[in-house]
């Protein structure tokens, strides 16, 4: 059971993850921390800490985003021989339990829905102890049917990378997330990508707090000059994801619900271009997957 943890600048916040992961009542085999080249003093703690269970520092060379560093900590983690890859960013407090209901969640979703089963996720909870309202995964139809069977289970089809649980062979079938995408909808593209033979469940009694500031949900509307540049990543992505992944239909509908949430929102009309440049961009943005466990290098092959 290997933990990945990926940070940048947010070295307070850091510290009580890494303590929260020490106090885990299900151990990790080994914990690896992905420095995105932080600023402010993170290398310098890491490289003099001394941890209750094994740790191993990746110190990017340059800041990858989120999305680099999931795809570098996910890499370590299987080329460790760990049987499943637990994720989660550097504001993420998982409750003492959280690993172990995780775990035993996910093994009774594989007892009812058989092997296929890609993932599981925790329930996120602000800090007050509401709902993060940016971290509600996206259930299935169905998503009750293990409840019925009275597990602590719902099925759902995609989710953020805020306490996630990987096994091994689904990494290994259906490769990394995107480094690529830098930042936003990485989650969601991994996530939707792991769920098209089998859903994943979120299971209700492993809970962890993210710590992220304000709890809002995130939507097209919200768009100013301080978030402008993220915004750029997630219209790119998601115009990528929809028109190589989905279909032409897909990619203008997500061009119109964006053209009237920017409207709806009064975003400046010189933030609505810059997001229309980034629209046009996503048809000629088309990543490939990586796989890892491969010598010489890691095969590349477009996901269709």
């Amino acid at each position: 059971m290997a933990a990945v943890v990926v940070t940048f600048n947010r070295l307070e916040k850091l510290k009580t993850v890494i303590s929260s992961i020490e106090a885990q009542s299900h151990p990790v085999s080994t914990l690896f921390v992905i420095d995105n080249a932080s600023t402010d003093g993170t290398a310098e703690y890491l490289s003099s800490l001394t941890a209750s269970v094994p740790l191993e520092v990746v110190t990017m060379t340059a800041n990858s985003g989120g999305a680099g560093g999931f795809a570098e900590g996910m890499l370590r983690g299987y080329a460790s021989g760990a049987d499943h890859v637990w994720i989660m960013d550097d504001d993420c407090y998982p409750q003492p339990g959280a690993l172990a209901k995780l775990v035993e969640g996910f093994d009774l979703a594989v007892a009812e829905l058989g092997p296929d089963v890609p993932f599981a996720c925790s329930v996120v909870k602000f800090t007050d102890g509401s709902i993060c309202e940016m971290n509600n995964p996206l259930p299935t139809w169905d998503w009750g049917r293990l409840l019925v069977k009275d597990q602590r289970n719902v099925m759902v089809s995609a989710c953020s990378f805020v306490s996630v649980l990987v096994p091994r062979w689904a990494i290994a079938e259906y490769g990394l997330p995107y480094a690529e995408y830098f930042i936003w909808f990485d989650d969601r593209e991994y996530t939707l990508r792991l769920t098209r033979r089998c859903p994943g469940v979120q299971v209700l009694d492993s809970v962890v707090v993210h710590d992220m500031g304000d709890n809002r949900g995130v939507n097209f509307a919200m768009v100013d000059a301080k978030s402008v540049w993220k915004f750029e990543y997630g219209v790119r992505n998601e115009a990528s994801y929809q028109l190589h992944h989905r279909s032409v239909l897909y990619f203008l509908e997500f061009g119109a619900r964006l053209f009237v949430s920017l409207h709806r929102g009064r975003v400046p009309l010189r933030l609505r271009a810059k997001l229309l440049r980034k629209y046009v961009a996503g048809v000629g943005f088309n990543p490939k997957v990586r796989f890892p466990g491969f010598s010489g290098g890691q095969p590349e092959v477009p996901l269709t």
